[in-house]
């Protein structure tokens, strides 16, 4: 049954359910009909009695006048009298009771209903009491019931032969009703196997109707501009890396075709080795933060949560950032509000403020401030320097991968550390955000989770922490 298509599975639903429909209903027009007659005969036997009955007791010499007044369609009428015999009768009909003694006795206390067999057919009978010149009687009248039972034989074939005619039209509508309803379905089908990369921008055609099919076909549509927009991300990220890649290969070419050049020269070869040492220190670090992403897009990035201080955490990139940044005349100054603690990742968590710090001393002037503040359930840990701020229109896409400004705030770098920074973040259920405050400079903020029963409580220490894979800039 599941290997049939659908549209002949619909029919053949759409079949069973007429099918149950059409006997309902032949059934109950049939029992309606029976119903019917049944009411249509006991009420002409009801009038018929009370006719004959108005007769007998007008009857001036005796209940056997009574016969006088019968009509050729009445039926038939019998008198019984006391005694149990048959006082008068239609002409024709036997002279023998149609009632048995109990049941005449039964009819002198009230109407009564009986079916009996008379010459061949089945009869319907009505015996009624009656007094006709003080003597009591009982009248009973009758009619054939053929007349009914060939109505419902009548309705039988019709409903024999009409019903499985019927049943076939209703099927081949039904077909004809699956096979337009399914017809978008398959105009759908036809535009999907046209779809590939090749041919971006390619959409399914909708039905005007705004059913069932058209959400489904808006949700496909509304995939395949994710999946769209998934491929030109992959495709930038591709074309980027490759760029990225690029320079310092080009670079660490140059080094050594000029150490070749130069073999005898050994300032120039320790110079080329120095500036190839330094290009593959940068090809190694690209190609962590790409492995890094790559392992956050497949949800398979690994925390190794404990309890963290965060006092210890910012003191920590503070101390490893302060010499580079004495070295260019600022300082770095580390602002926290109370005692706070997070249950993270130390070693990514010291990456990606390490990012932030690298940045705001590249790109950005004066001194930089790390702080960290406790509310709602959260702890905010924010880096903020005095420089220029971030380009305009960066950023509402400063944390997507490889984006850089046009400014010369982001002139160099890869552009991926911003985005590492959002890829931590998010692993530890926390957000991101970037701002130009109004007071001047750029401010990142790291809003993360703070542990239940750990907030405001001094997590354990655990000395400075590991050193981590060097900070790579946000551009």
């Amino acid at each position: 049954m599941d290997r049939l298509p659908i549209r002949i599975r619909l029919t053949l639903a759409f079949v069973v359910a007429i099918s149950i429909v059409l006997t309902a209903t032949g059934l109950f027009l049939y029992v309606r009909l029976g119903s019917s007659l049944d009411n249509a005969i006991d009420q002409g036997l009801r009038t018929r009695a009370a006719d004959v009955t108005a007769l007998v007791q007008q009857a001036g010499t005796g209940p056997g006048d009574a016969t006088k007044l019968r009509g050729p369609d009445s039926g038939f009428v019998q008198v019984v009298g006391s005694s149990g015999t048959v006082v008068d009768a239609t002409p024709g009909l036997t002279r023998s009771p149609l009632l048995t003694v109990a049941q005449v006795r039964q009819a002198r206390l009230g109407p009564i209903f009986r079916v009996r067999k008379l010459d061949s057919q089945r009869v319907r009978l009505l015996a009624a009491p009656a007094t006709a010149q003080g003597q009591r009687v009982v009248v009973v009248v009758g009619a054939s019931l053929e007349p009914r039972a060939e109505a419902l034989a009548d309705l039988r074939r019709q409903l024999v032969v009409g019903g499985p005619i019927a049943l076939l039209l209703a099927s081949g509508a039904g077909y004809l009703l699956a096979a337009a309803a399914l017809r978008p379905v398959e105009r759908m089908g036809e535009r999907a196997a046209t779809i590939s990369a090749a041919n971006p921008g390619q959409r399914l055609p909708l039905p005007r109707a705004d059913d069932e099919i058209a959400r489904l076909g808006r949700r496909m549509n509304d995939m395949l501009t994710r999946l769209e927009r998934a491929l030109q991300r992959e495709r930038t990220l591709v074309s980027d890396a490759s760029h990225e890649l690029r320079t310092p290969i080009a670079l660490m070419k140059s080094e050594i075709e000029l150490a070749l050049a130069h073999p005898e020269s050994a300032p120039t070869l320790a110079a080329a080795l120095r500036s190839a040492g330094e290009e593959t220190d940068r090809l190694s670090q690209l190609a962590d933060d790409l492995l890094l992403l790559a392992r956050v897009d497949s949800g398979t990035l690994p925390l190794r949560r404990e309890p963290i201080s965060v006092a210890e955490l910012l003191a920590t990139i503070a101390t490893r950032f302060s010499r580079r940044a004495a070295d260019s005349g600022r300082k770095i100054e580390v602002v926290q509000s109370s005692d706070l603690s997070l249950l993270g990742d130390r070693r990514r968590l010291e990456q990606a403020l390490g990012n932030l710090i690298e940045n705001a001393l590249r790109h950005g002037a004066g001194t930089v401030r790390l702080e960290a503040v406790e509310g709602d359930g959260h702890v905010t840990l924010q880096v903020v320097d005095e420089g220029k701020g971030f380009p305009a229109g960066f950023l509402e896409r400063a944390f997507e991968r490889f984006s850089r400004g046009d400014g010369p705030r982001d002139a160099t770098g890869a552009g991926l550390g911003l985005a590492i920074v959002a890829a931590v973040v998010h692993a530890h259920g926390g957000s991101v955000s970037a701002s130009n405050p109004a007071t001047g400079g750029a401010a990142v903020a790291l809003t993360l989770p703070a542990p239940v029963g750990v907030a405001g409580e001094r997590a354990p220490s655990r000395g400075t922490g590991p050193t981590v894979t060097p900070a790579l800039t946000r551009d």
